[in-house]
């Protein structure tokens, strides 16, 4: 017979109390200038690329074809570019938005070099600015700078986002 467990709980808070990962974090835990560099890396396979593609309806050969990519300014295939964006995003997801209540915006996005079949994506987010709500004392927004490197350490993309987290104690008014 199976020993006895605790209670069972899906509360977050009591889940990561007993020393479980915490996932995410309350607006007290950021810092502007903090720097996450998040983990686990990600190689993005020509099966990972296809089928986002596919998923999403983008059918350029650029993506899908060896002959039409070959022929290219790049030489290959190249990984589309909201791939990379969602990878990034879902890397940060553990030390950024966790916690989110929701996410308000994402600016800036770009791709300043390609990403190619095989590559390693190592993702880091700057913390920007954080704010508390002046009206909802349980809560506040955090910007921070998202930076998106290859295997050599290429920028292949970044992008800004601002976040609306839980405060762990709400605060007072103002």
């Amino acid at each position: 017979m199976a020993a006895e467990t605790s209670e069972f709980t899906t509360d977050q808070r009591e889940r990561e109390s007993t020393g479980g990962h915490p996932y995410g974090r309350y607006l007290e835990e950021f810092e502007v200038g903090d720097v996450y560099k998040h983990w686990p890396a990600k190689t993005v396979t020509e099966s990972d690329d296809h089928l986002f593609c596919l998923i999403t309806m983008n059918h350029h050969p650029l993506h899908l074809n060896d002959v039409y990519a070959a022929a290219s300014q790049q030489g290959r295939n190249v990984v589309v570019g909201p791939l990379v964006y969602s990878l990034a995003l879902g890397m940060s997801v553990s030390d950024v938005s966790g916690k989110a209540i929701a996410n308000l915006a994402t600016e800036e996005l770009s791709h300043p070099a390609p990403v190619f079949h095989g590559d390693t994506l190592f993702v880091e987010s700057e913390v920007l600015e954080k704010r508390e709500s002046k009206t909802k004392l349980d809560r506040g927004t955090v910007k921070v700078h998202t930076r998106v490197f290859n295997q050599d350490g290429v920028l292949v993309a970044e992008f800004k986002r601002l976040v609306l987290v839980p405060r762990k104690t709400p605060g007072d008014a103002a």
